[in-house]
């Protein structure tokens, strides 16, 4: 069962991308799969750069998107880990207990 705290991430997170895709749509006025797809390579920090924005609310609009969804995009994707990491220490695969 997933913890309080990766689902408030995960929600958070799908927030900032749903918040971020309606931006650029309405700004940009990008199509809304371009949007999102922007939004998520952003996010992630893969940034192809096929899309960028072009006016200068879009631009400012870029800047604090990143700043606000890094943090939670990190976040995220480090309690996901730590909980993957304890779920293996407590039920490796071989069936033996590891506490280190």
């Amino acid at each position: 069962m997933p913890s309080i705290r990766i689902v408030a991430l995960v929600t958070s997170l799908s927030l900032i991308i749903g918040i971020g895709t309606v931006f650029f749509r309405l700004v940009e006025g990008w199509t809304w799969v371009d949007s999102y797809f922007f939004a998520v390579v952003t996010l992630s920090t893969v940034g192809y750069g096929n899309l960028v924005p072009a006016t200068a609310l879009g631009k400012v609009g870029t800047t604090v998107f990143i700043f606000v969804g890094l943090g939670i995009f990190a976040a995220a994707i480090q309690q996901i880990a730590a909980a993957t990491l304890q779920r293996r220490r407590i039920n490796p695969r071989d069936g033996k207990n590891r506490t280190n």
